[in-house]
């Protein structure tokens, strides 16, 4: 955890601002009793009314500097904390943003949640109690020994007995409720895994009539998480009880035997007062170290698991060879490419070549789970290759920073995502500085402004959350304007004409066609009709290219594609 704290260094005269504060104050909690022993023994006794005025004043002084000094450091270390988890939830997300998808694939989107927002939290509460009671506490606990010792050392013999059964009381209790807390954490990652699935697939949890199992669902991760924090509390519930019956039976023990010191002139009444809050400085001082014992293993917990997120090495880098220039802009090359995904028995693509060149459409086709999807997440890097190479422009894709590589590609995902903000907006996402004609423009290739034109404000129309108040072919037309916008020179589409009707997919694709003249264009699709006009079909069956031709080749020579054309097409269609 305390790896962590090496970014409070923008914070760090805060910080000895706050200790400072905490140690003036920790003085004059200290010198109270002092004085309240001097107005008892000098001041009540003797009858002297100015000087119970006196000492009484100063220690209403002292009380108003403390209770300021207590709110400035309060209001301090709040602050310092606060920073400190702005500047951590900030190198978190900064740090995920380089992530492959491996990386994803192996924390979990809704761990990431959880650590990037309930593990933070963990941690920067606690370090606004570290920084006033780690000082604090230690403070009173030393001083009012020191200063019950000055007042009568044998009376200190009390504490000598008490203080090892108070530690050893926190120390058996926390010892039983600390390995609860890692355990809690990995509990509140399944609850926000099943609150996450539930709320992105409502629709589908719906329109089958899942409703009650999802409930299910839910309630169990909610109980287990539930059980397993009220055991934490039951067991924690423990402390305050038995340290309050040890302080207690301490404060009759002080009493007991300060009276005898007292009757045999030892010590005077004052002194005793003095020694018994001197002594329950000391016990409260433990109960604030108790209390770190309590969230400071949580926050530990946390704080491991942000520095996993924090040190683990996105396996995609840049290459050392980075700022080699590309010398045929456009060009996608693979050269024998095999990859697998990490724990898979076979291959997803294997003894993959082929060239796309510009101005030339490059579809790729083939059954589910053929591959086609993962063949074009390897040309933006999404995943690198087992063997062979990827190339662009004949440079290596493994040698170039991936800002520049994926800054000349327009990728429309499988799965349109959206943003919320306006149509434009979203549009604008592949370009910061378009214009406001050329968004019209991207809009009007994608076959999006008639749609668009519809809603009330037009460009300005405000999308939802998800893209929720725009239909699937919608969403799918405004992805791919988002790719036009950027001008790029490859174009990479994911099965991106799906949810269109026919009409619509064929005027995109001759608009498009007239777009993407000097550029490369990939298509992975499932329908025929969508391919067949391409100039060069790659057809995928279990990670390997089967045919590679135009439509008539294919025809002629490819068994699987023709029977993907003779399921979709009836035979005019095909003659």
């Amino acid at each position: 955890m305390f790896h962590l704290f090496r970014y409070l260094k923008l914070y760090r005269w805060t910080v000895a601002a706050v200790l400072v504060l905490v140690l003036m104050q920790s003085f004059a909690e200290l010198y109270l009793p002092t004085l309240m022993a001097d107005i008892v023994d000098k001041g009540i006794v003797a009858k002297d009314i100015p000087y119970i005025w006196e000492i009484g004043g100063f220690m209403l002084l002292i009380t108003l500097a403390g209770a300021l000094v207590s709110i400035t450091a309060s209001f301090l270390s709040s602050k310092a904390s606060a920073g400190f988890g702005r500047i951590v939830r900030a190198k978190v997300f900064g740090h995920v943003e380089k992530f492959s998808l491996q990386e994803f694939d192996k924390i979990g989107t809704a761990s990431l949640i959880t650590r990037t927002t309930n593990d933070i939290n963990q941690v920067q509460q606690v370090l606004m109690m570290m920084l006033r009671m780690m000082v604090m506490a230690p403070m009173m606990c030393i001083g009012g020994i020191i200063m019950a010792v000055s007042k009568d050392p044998v009376l200190s013999l009390v504490l000598v007995a008490i203080l090892p059964v108070l530690g050893g009381a926190i120390y058996l209790i926390a010892s039983r409720g600390i390995p609860y807390f890692k355990v809690m954490q990995t509990k509140l990652d399944r609850l926000n895994l099943v609150l996450r699935e539930a709320l992105t697939g409502i629709r589908v949890i719906r329109s089958f009539n899942r409703i009650d199992h999802e409930k299910r669902r839910f309630d169990d991760a909610n109980r287990d998480l539930t059980d397993t924090a009220v055991k934490v509390n039951q067991i924690m519930a423990f402390m305050w009880p038995v340290m309050m019956l040890i302080i207690n039976f301490s404060s009759i023990a002080i009493i007991w035997f300060g009276g005898l010191r007292i009757n045999s002139g030892h010590i005077q009444i004052g002194d005793l007062m003095a020694f018994i809050q001197y002594a329950m400085q000391i016990m409260f001082s433990l109960m604030m170290l108790s209390m770190m014992f309590i969230m400071v293993p949580r926050a530990s917990a946390s704080a491991v698991r942000i520095n996993e997120v924090l040190n683990m090495e996105p396996l995609i880098k840049d290459g050392p060879d980075s700022n080699r220039a590309v010398t045929a802009r456009g060009w996608v090359e693979f050269d024998k490419v095999r990859f697998s995904y990490p724990g898979a028995e076979q291959p997803a693509l294997d003894g993959i070549t082929f060239t796309a060149k510009p101005g030339e459409v490059t579809a790729i086709i083939g059954g589910t789970g053929s591959g086609k999807s993962t063949l074009l997440s390897l040309i933006p890097r999404f995943y690198d290759v087992n063997e062979g190479c990827v190339r662009i422009g004949g440079t290596d894709v493994r040698e170039m920073p991936q800002e520049r590589l994926r800054s000349c590609m327009g990728l429309v995902p499988q799965k349109a995502v959206l943003f919320t903000g306006t149509v434009g907006d979203n549009i604008r996402f592949g370009k910061d500085d378009a214009e406001e004609e050329e968004i019209r423009h991207a809009a009007d290739v994608a076959q999006a402004t008639e749609f668009i034109a519809g809603m009330t404000e037009e460009f300005d129309s405000v999308i939802s959350q998800g893209g929720t108040n725009v239909s699937g072919g919608q969403k799918q037309r405004l992805s791919i304007a988002r790719a036009i916008v950027r001008r790029p020179d490859i174009y990479l589409f994911d099965d991106s004409f799906s949810a269109l009707d026919f009409r619509t997919d064929a005027m995109l694709r001759a608009a498009l066609r007239k777009e993407t003249t000097q550029a490369t264009v990939l298509i992975v699709a499932q329908r025929v009709t969508t391919v067949m006009d391409a100039d060069r079909i790659l057809v995928l069956e279990e990670g390997r290219i089967v045919g590679n031709g135009t439509h008539a080749e294919l025809m002629a020579t490819s068994p699987v594609y023709r029977e993907i054309v003779e399921s979709q097409l009836s035979e005019e269609e095909i003659a």
